[in-house]
């Protein structure tokens, strides 16, 4: 290594000296160790060589969770280009946006995807390459709960990872050893807010981050990483595939989230740490088959994507005993600002009800200012600005979006926080969604936490509607427990129980599932577009509590 701080890339090839037999990446029954990683990404890096990728280049990854992700993205920064994962959700035009934005010259892509959404998008792209692998391509035998009983024939118009595997192992790139204020990966928003935006994260940013995470969270090479987030996200990556190959401990995949099957995953695998969106515990407690034993082997179970809800909390842990950790963070800092310690209970904020989403992780520091972007002070809301070693340079070509939201270092997130003396953030809302209600404020997340404290309700978003006569009211949209039972005029009573009369909504509907996007975060736009043209309601939803 040379005198400058190592990059990811730096210390994985370290453990590949030292560590090289321990186990990197576990896919159901199969089990690589650090060696089988190196020498694999080592030989799609030759392929992708061949293939004419370049430094700088782009490119982009469209999967789901399988070892092929970690060899791809070890494969790229061998050969000094940029990982650009993509959303395997994405529709035609979706993709046809993202693979124009970044400019990608290969895509690797599942096989399935390559067929069904990506193969009548590529030809207007600068793509030149596609390489297409499969679920069961790492497996020793395939598990037909999440793929396809019969693999796909080989495409005409398509390279094969396993054949370029075969050919090249054995082989070594020649070494071209990214800078570490060199893109390592253009990571695109979840476009909550508009158009998504590929957020340019360096090595710098990556590696920063990715020691952070492991500090707080305490992951090492005697954890076990499970991969509940997708590895398409931010989280994902940064906060599960990244500190894994730093600490040469195993990424536990499965594929895709199926709450039955991540359950098998971890009564078989044991994992020590997680990090997920509510939604996702959510989806684990209301399994069929769930036993509170799931969760015994995590001592580390962490929250984010969105605030979590002090009634959550306390489910979460009454039902598998774990205490929930909250998170925060953005694309645009390269993932987590901010975790909760381990060993410590994370405080509620008496002003607004929230529950804190953490301290600042190493090297980061928070100011909550005011609309003219002066500080306020303690215990008073305002917009969270971040300073850290993972705040991004900026958006692939969008100089003005850049400029709006990253200024002399610091990170403008958008979001109302409040900082208590100890240092704690707590998140009010999203400063787009206020709802201006009469000329008084009301903030969705506080009439949310509120409908979370009904026994019946999973899952709560709030919106703002038009009202001639206040300008804006209240409207809340719900999702229900299996045999939850209970009625849009009696929720809106029980919140107008809870908080000021102003605050309580005037509907409520009640929907069979909330709109999210594939991170997992209710998506209150969607609801908005909705506000004329109900989605289509149900008396319950989803699983049982």
């Amino acid at each position: 290594m040379s005198n400058e701080s190592p990059s990811a890339l730096d210390i994985f090839r370290d453990n590949v000296l030292h560590h090289p037999s321990d186990a990197q990446v576990v896919y159901f029954d199969t089990s690589l160790c650090v060696r089988d990683v190196d020498e694999l990404s080592d030989a799609l890096a030759v392929a992708l060589a061949g293939e004419g990728v370049g430094t700088g280049d782009r490119v982009a990854v469209h999967m789901q969770n399988m070892p092929q992700y970690m060899i791809t993205v070890l494969a790229v920064w061998k050969l000094g280009a940029v990982v650009v994962p993509i959303n395997p959700m994405l529709r035609p035009n979706e993709l046809d946006y993202q693979l124009n934005d970044c400019g990608a010259v290969v895509l690797v892509a599942l096989d399935s995807l390559w067929r069904d959404v990506a193969r009548d998008v590529v030809g207007a792209t600068s793509i030149r390459s596609v390489i297409t692998t499969a679920p069961q391509s790492m497996q020793h035998r395939d598990d037909e709960r999440v793929m396809a009983p019969e693999r796909l024939e080989s495409a005409d118009d398509s390279l094969e990872f396993d054949d370029l595997i075969a050919r090249h192992r054995g082989e070594r790139p020649a070494r071209r050893d990214p800078g570490l204020d060199d893109t390592a990966l253009i990571c695109y928003t979840s476009g909550t807010t508009g158009p998504p935006k590929g957020a340019m994260c360096s090595h710098r940013n990556v590696i920063a981050v990715a020691r952070a995470i492991c500090a707080v969270a305490e992951i090492g090479a005697h954890s076990r990483v499970l991969g509940l987030a997708p590895l398409f996200h931010i989280t994902g990556f940064m906060v599960q595939l990244v500190p894994a190959l730093i600490t040469h401990c195993p990424l536990i995949l499965s594929f895709r989230y199926q709450p039955a099957v991540m359950l098998d995953s971890m009564r078989e695998h044991r994992p020590t740490f997680s990090v997920g969106p509510i939604t996702a515990y959510i989806g684990l407690l209301q399994a069929d088959g769930f036993l509170k034993s799931d969760f015994a082997s995590l001592d580390r179970v962490y929250s984010g994507g969105a605030p979590i809800s002090p009634a959550s909390a306390r489910a979460f842990e009454e039902r598998t005993g774990k205490q929930l950790l909250g998170a925060y963070g953005m694309t645009e800092a390269t993932a987590a600002t901010h975790l909760a310690p381990l060993g410590l209970r994370a405080p509620v904020d008496p002003n607004t009800g929230a529950l804190a989403v953490g301290l600042p992780t190493p090297g980061t520091s928070v100011t909550i200012v005011d609309d003219d972007g002066q500080p306020v002070p303690i215990g008073e809301p305002g917009e969270v600005v971040l300073e850290s070693p993972g705040v991004i340079a900026g958006y692939w070509n969008r100089p003005d979006a850049t400029a709006a939201t990253i200024r002399d270092g610091r990170l403008y997130s958008g979001d109302i926080g409040v900082v208590d003396d100890d240092g704690w953030l707590f998140l009010v809302d999203r400063k787009k969604d206020l709802i201006n209600c009469a000329g008084f404020k009301v903030w969705p997340r506080e009439v949310e936490d509120a409908l979370y404290e009904h026994q019946a309700v999973l899952e709560a978003a709030v919106v703002g509607v038009p009202d001639e006569y206040r300008g804006e009211t209240v409207k809340a949209y719900v999702s229900l427990k299996k045999d939850g039972e209970v009625t849009a005029e009696e929720l809106i009573a029980f919140v107008g129980e809870r908080l000021a009369a102003y605050k309580r909504p005037g509907e409520i509907d009640i929907l069979a599932e909330l709109p999210k996007t594939s991170s997992g975060k209710i998506l209150r736009r969607a609801l908005r577009g909705n506000e004329r043209t109900p989605l289509p309601t149900a008396a319950f939803s989803g699983p049982g509590s």
